[in-house]
């Protein structure tokens, strides 16, 4: 199957505007044609300024043809305004729907997509490169069919006054493309694809150094600390650099050709006045010297033409790596969970397609239990709940909510059967109202404000004058991470879905913070199938089951005491949580 050109993949995007682009490529080349003759009527100015000489006052043609060379101006400005109206609407419409079809696909792709893929390097491909495609048809093609044309138009020019001085004109033109062969082709398409990824790089790990800003100020750290982000910063200093220099000859070399048509101008003025200087081929060499800059203008426009087209063909290649990610599959027959019981047998996952991080669970949660899944770091607690909730799926096994595997159940009827309560929950900037909201986008004030007292929210809203209608983020007010997380329990009260999974939920709680958020808990798991994830082992103490997950194995389960009794694993960690509780700095006598 023959593959779409990058120009016809761009212009399926524009739907009914496309002819717009066909238009605006005609406006534009038209444009360039008529941008020619006042050239022409230059060139008439100077025959008869030359014709009269010194009889100046019988020059009756100029004010004449000072005026046409005018009005040709002014109306090859006017088609060119044309043109890019016309460009313009067709690549606003295809920048909008491919930003469209890019944030529809995300929106089916496993939820666990962004943080896996990095959440700046996508926001760069929606933003960037498809900005990079708008810039393209807006500006950039019907520059090129301008310069296309152009060339054209001024080799009659050129030719049609002294073919020798004509010939002379193009000499430049004729090294400006050789040079300009060894800056463009695969090579640079390379460059290119390189110099996008370590800005994708960048963009990536900025975004995760300013996520990491609370953990740079509160141990005194600097921007150093963050040795993926700065080694980015130097890759692409590197990278900058060192292309810079590779291309500065090649760039020299084209900047002299095509600025060097006049020495070849002159040169051909000496060759050719051996036996003096006539009234005729003086004019044509005054025309020639007016005219030929706009041959280095073109082969400028043409040179940059190349580096627009691999980028464009690097944006859409990067397009292309977010819409060929396969989209979460969804069975024909979609059923509905039976109950509030969670199933896992013999799950396996990775997330590099090569080592796994979950191997061979099984365990069985029934409807209304509270289970906790603790653990050493890495040992694949997030990542089992991350599963349940079909973040990502399963590389062998099955996941089961409600008696029914969790790929036969559709997002929407997933989503309303789990609710999530992250260690860090995001809240956006909107007000607490429309933040609580999103748990159920159709409650009411009262069914938020009942949310929220449930959520042990009364004392955040009270102590701002606007209520539940006061804005949270810039220019609106600040939260702690206690009191947050708060209004992310509030959602999720709102949302009253049977099963809650909690993921570190106290994290970044302050004492007085925490315990509040864990009579909020309390209101929140009432008849609910709760999955907690904590390190702090006080908070899952009473849990019905306490499944330790280890290298992605369910090491041991049991109770508490069961657990403890067993000298196992959790008797450690329980061992060192009660000796880390009873730490104390100790004082100076």
């Amino acid at each position: 199957m023959k593959k779409q050109s990058n120009l016809s993949r761009l212009l399926s995007y524009a739907g009914k505007y496309k002819f717009l682009t066909y238009a605006s490529w005609v406006l534009s080349a038209v444009s360039a044609l008529i941008a020619l003759l006042p050239f022409w009527y230059i060139w008439k100015i100077i025959k008869e300024v030359l014709d009269v000489a010194p009889n100046f006052e019988n020059a009756n043609g100029l004010v004449h043809y000072g005026v046409m060379a005018m009005v040709f101006a002014v109306l090859s400005f006017l088609v060119y305004i044309c043109a890019l109206l016309c460009s313009h609407l067709s690549a606003f419409r295809v920048a909008t729907n491919m930003r469209i079809e890019l944030t529809e696909h995300i929106a089916k792709l496993p939820l666990g997509f962004v943080d896996s893929f990095g959440s700046g390097k996508l926001r760069k491909i929606i933003n960037d490169s498809t900005g990079a495609t708008e810039t393209y048809l807006a500006h950039q093609l019907p520059d090129k069919y301008a310069a296309l044309a152009t060339p054209l138009g001024l080799l009659v020019l050129l030719l049609a006054f002294d073919w020798r001085l004509g010939l002379l004109s193009l000499a430049p033109v004729v090294l400006g493309f050789l040079v300009m062969s060894s800056m463009t082709g695969k090579r640079m398409q390379e460059k290119m694809r390189q110099y996008g990824n370590a800005l994708e790089a960048m963009s990536n790990e900025a975004v995760e150094y300013v996520r990491g800003i609370p953990v740079v100020k509160t141990f005194g750290q600097s921007v150093f600390s963050f040795k993926k982000f700065k080694g980015t910063i130097d890759e692409y200093e590197k990278w900058v650099v060192a292309y810079t220099k590779d291309l500065r000859v090649p760039m020299m070399l084209y900047t002299a050709a095509v600025n060097g048509v006049f020495a070849f101008l002159i040169a051909g003025a000496f060759l050719f006045t051996k036996n003096g200087v006539t009234n005729e081929f003086l004019l044509n060499l005054l025309f020639y010297i007016i005219i030929t800059p706009v041959i280095s203008l073109t082969l400028t426009k043409i040179m940059y033409m190349s580096e627009n087209n691999m980028i464009v063909a690097d944006a859409i290649e990067r397009v292309d790596s977010v819409l060929s990610i396969s989209e979460m599959s969804e069975s024909k027959k979609l059923e509905k969970p039976k109950d509030s019981s969670v199933e896992l047998k013999d799950v396996k996952f990775s997330y590099d397609g090569e080592h796994d991080v979950i191997n061979g669970v099984s365990l069985k949660i029934e409807p209304g239990q509270t289970v906790a899944f603790v653990g050493p770091s890495g040992g694949g607690k997030s990542t089992l709940a991350s599963l349940i909730a079909r973040f990502f799926d399963v590389r062998e096994g099955s996941i089961k909510v409600g008696g029914t595997d969790v790929k036969n159940i559709s997002k929407e009827e997933l989503m309303n059967t789990v609710s999530f309560v992250f260690q860090n929950s995001r809240l956006i900037k909107a007000s607490i109202l429309e933040n609580v909201k999103m748990g159920k986008p159709d409650a009411t004030k009262e069914e938020v404000l009942l949310a929220l007292k449930t959520a042990q929210c009364t004392d955040i809203i009270e102590k701002f004058p606007q209520g539940v209608d006061t804005v949270i983020g810039t220019k609106g007010v600040y939260l702690s991470g206690g009191e947050q997380q708060r209004l992310a329990i509030a959602r999720a009260v709102l949302k009253n879905a049977p099963i809650i999974i909690l993921d570190e939920a106290t994290a970044f709680a302050d004492p007085d913070n925490e315990a509040k958020v864990q009579e909020a808990f309390a209101e929140l798991a009432k008849g609910k199938t709760v999955i907690m994830i904590a390190h702090r082992l006080s908070t899952i103490a009473n849990a019905d089951c306490i499944y330790v997950v280890e290298d992605g194995k369910i090491a041991e389960s049991g109770t508490k005491d069961e657990l403890c009794a067993k000298n196992g694993l959790f008797s450690k960690m329980w061992a060192d949580y009660g000796a880390s509780v009873k730490w104390k700095v100790a004082k100076e006598g």
